[in-house]
């Protein structure tokens, strides 16, 4: 639905107070809305039909409360008063007084209908009824109410005292005083209300769960150990969990049937469940809360990961023994190319670094010194460490100066053809048995290999800009790379101290497989006017914890950059949820690539 045709949250119509709130469901998810409620001051009614259920929800806002006098956050006082204002029932009648229901069943349209007809029997005219669906129609639940002027969606994040989103979700029929009333409620709350309109997922799930599917499937498929893929976009995206620890938080049933309702009305195949979702449902395998899913934990509830059969074995592959490394060459004067300079001469290696012409070379060498310039006046590095690291590295004008390196690093122009021609020259140029490592984010490592009369010994090595800071480094075999050779970079890797995770030679491949996707239907949902990028990012860092948003990220990046990427991913996998947004390709054409050129979602100072 076009947000347009929603009525906006700012529609000078007084909010209703909504003083008396009741809660349907006291889940985790239930529970959690309740603290907030109850800390806030409203009187809440929770309701549940599982008397377990509610035992459960008074014991966890008793242990909140108590947690929160000692972190001295609230006194005793206060904790007594919080706990006073809330009550259980086991019946939908007790919520006949309040101004506002909040409905968290489990994610059945059935189950959601009934509720909401039972609701309907009982509460005042001029109660609010919301749902908390992330992923069935808003719409299609307020046209089964007898008042569907007075139901809209609010949908908190989970955990929801700690999670600052809250989506109001509007439909056609949803009158103006309803949806006020609840963004003043939720600003009330602490919370940062965004307005979206009636479609699966919403903006924050609508993104989110299309990419957790994509990571189970990548498991599924033995690309990557779930271990490594975490790390991949923990440590490549600063994202505060990995995908598969997040499922198994999220509960791989409840997921499998979120993408169900989402797939079910937008046919996109990002959404069609990965089927190891549904096996591992069927089998109770559920996540934290059964014990076990991705992960196994150490009992249900809790959130300590114990080893299991599916945790890897070791690190170099079955008796695979590294070369020595002592002398590396790094190939390039770019960012990037000078970054991983620097990373080897900090860790105490022997660096040539070779560009086109030794002025290009001394150059790259000069911005490494400021780099550690930097770090000595941050703390980060000592005088001495700065001018051991400094010396250890040689600016060279030729790749003939990697005649003695152990291990080459390509990091040139991203486009096949300089790359090709560089792996032949170091065929040439490298002593037998160097290992040789290319940089790329996007290309075959095997195209690169081939170029080779050594294809055994070519691997690729991808780290993450800015070099230094950056701990990822994908680390990427291809069908003809040695055992040896993949333990050689391994272990380089643990010198370097960075964490290393190994994945197939196939297009993206952890990182950029999972986050280009996400990014592109971002776009998606400004091209379809669903909703602003600026909503857009304040969903996915307030509810998604993550540390920017998909328009800040595209901007950074670079579209035209961007825009590569995602023509490699659609070409490699021919999924046509995956073929660029055509908004992307406007901006790209019209120069407008994000900061680099001081415009691109948004405008910025040229640098």
């Amino acid at each position: 639905m076009d947000p347009q045709s929603a009525p906006e949250l700012s529609t000078g119509v007084p909010p209703l107070p909504l003083g008396t709130v009741a809660v349907v469901g006291l889940g985790t998810m239930g529970t959690g809305i309740t603290e907030v409620l109850t800390r806030a001051g409203r009187q809440v009614i929770g309701i549940d039909t599982d008397p377990a259920a509610a035992r459960r929800a008074v014991t966890a806002l008793a242990e909140a409360t108590a947690r929160a006098v000692r972190r001295e956050r609230i006194t005793e006082r206060e904790r007594q008063e919080v706990l006073a204002r809330f009550r259980t029932s086991g019946e939908v009648r007790a919520a006949a007084d309040a101004d506002l229901v909040i409905e968290v069943v489990p994610e059945d349209y059935a189950l959601k209908r009934q509720v909401i007809a039972a609701l309907d029997a009982v509460v005042r005219p001029d109660a609010i009824l919301a749902t908390g669906t992330n992923a069935l129609s808003v719409t299609r639940l307020a046209a089964d109410s007898r008042h569907p002027e007075r139901v809209l969606g609010v949908h908190f994040f989970n955990p929801a005292p700690a999670m600052k989103l809250v989506e109001v979700v509007s439909s056609v029929l949803t009158a103006p005083a309803a949806v006020a009333a609840v963004t003043e409620l939720a600003r009330a709350l602490g919370k940062d209300p965004i307005a979206v309109g009636d479609r699966p997922g919403f903006v924050a799930d609508g993104l989110l769960f299309g990419y957790l599917n994509q990571a189970a499937a990548m498991y599924e498929s033995k690309y990557a150990t779930r271990e490594d893929i975490d790390a991949a976009m923990r440590l490549g995206c600063g994202l505060p969990m990995g995908p598969l620890a997040l499922l198994d938080l999220i509960g791989v049933d409840t997921a499998r049937t979120v993408l169900e309702a989402m797939y079910a009305q937008s046919h996109d195949r990002l959404h069609a469940p990965a089927p190891i979702l549904g096996q591992l449902a069927e089998a109770g395998l559920t996540g934290r809360k059964s014990g076990r899913g991705f992960y196994t934990y150490r009992a249900p509830g809790t959130a300590a990961v114990v080893p299991d059969a599916a945790s890897p074995a070791g690190d170099g592959g079955p008796g695979a023994d590294g070369r020595p490394v002592r002398r590396v060459g790094v190939a390039g004067s770019g960012t990037m190319a000078s970054g991983i300079a620097e990373v080897f001469a900090t860790a105490g290696f022997t660096v040539v670094l070779a560009a086109r012409g030794a002025e290009k070379a001394a150059r790259a060498k000069d911005r490494i010194a400021r780099s550690l310039d930097r770090s000595v006046a941050k703390g980060r590095l000592t005088r001495e460490a700065r001018d051991t690291a400094l010396s250890a590295i040689t600016p060279a004008g030729s790749l003939d100066a990697f005649a003695d390196v152990d291990l080459a690093v390509e990091a040139v122009a991203e486009e096949l053809a300089v790359k090709q021609r560089l792996f032949g020259t170091l065929d040439e140029v490298c002593k037998p048995g160097a290992v040789l490592a290319t940089t790329t984010s996007s290309l075959p490592v095997v195209a690169l290999a081939r170029a080779t009369a050594r294809p055994q010994d070519v691997i690729g090595m991808h780290f993450f800009n800015p070099a230094p800071a950056m701990k990822l480094v994908e680390v990427v075999r291809t069908v003809l790379t040695a055992d040896a050779a993949h333990a050689t970079v391994r272990a380089v890797c643990a010198t370097l101290r960075k964490h290393p995770v190994d994945c197939g030679d196939r297009a993206g491949f952890i990182v950029n497989a999972l986050l280009f996707p996400y990014l592109n239907n971002a776009v998606k949902m400004v091209q379809e006017h669903y909703a602003s990028p600026d909503d857009i990012d304040a969903a996915m860092k307030l509810g998604g914890g993550y540390p920017m948003g998909p328009f800040e990220l595209l901007d950074a990046v670079g579209l035209d950059v961007s825009l590569a990427i995602e023509r490699v991913l659609h070409a490699e996998f021919r999924d046509p949820g995956l073929a660029p947004a055509p908004l992307l390709e406007h901006l790209v054409a019209a120069g407008c690539l994000g900061r680099k050129t001081g415009r691109g979602f948004r405008e910025h100072a040229r640098r």
